[in-house]
């Protein structure tokens, strides 16, 4: 018997018992069906599926109309932010039918207390068609906003812009979901 064909344990290998050999198989003549899971109506329950139904509300619905307590309006939440972000998704890329919001082009908002709103923002490339005129469109848009008393507008180039940034409605909107 040749080396490679002997089947003894060593103690760099170790044979394994055969599965049709040993505890390890046994036979099954039968199996036992489980019982069904089965709904049943609680005898106290006389309310009908219509009335279930005028029952359910958006449980989300008291929650959105709810504003953070204690928000200054120029903070996330507040209605002089909220007001800035609703014109920043007025605007489009021209060659995408996305907002620029949820586009992910817009990587920060800050409002100070004198109502002066910094937007920093990038673009998909720095070679876009709209590189010279998208920010001066949102600092135009921005600064339209009642309560904002002037608005700036950075525009970087450092994190790149990427697919991933975009909000889940973008990617739903673009087929990427």
């Amino acid at each position: 018997m040749t080396p490679e064909n002997d089947e003894t344990n060593t103690p760099d290998r170790v044979l394994a018992p055969s599965p049709t050999e040993g505890p390890l198989s046994e036979e099954v003549s039968s199996v036992e069906v489980p019982r069904r899971a089965r709904v049943q109506d609680l005898a106290d329950d006389t309310e009908t599926a219509s009335e279930k139904l005028e029952r359910k509300k958006d449980y989300l619905d008291g929650f959105l109309k709810e504003k953070p307590a204690g928000v200054a309006g120029n903070e996330p939440g507040g209605d002089l932010y909220e007001s800035v972000i609703t014109a920043l998704k007025e605007i489009y890329d021209p060659e995408i039918p996305v907002n620029i919001y949820d586009l992910g082009l817009i990587y920060g908002v800050e409002i100070d207390d004198n109502s002066r709103a910094v937007v920093t923002m990038t673009l998909t490339t720095p070679h876009c068609p709209v590189a010279e005129s998208m920010p001066g469109e949102v600092e135009l848009r921005v600064g339209a906003v009642p309560g904002v008393g002037d608005a700036e507008v950075n525009l970087i180039w450092d994190p790149p812009w990427d697919p991933q940034k975009m909000s889940d409605e973008a990617k739903l909107e673009l087929g990427m979901l």
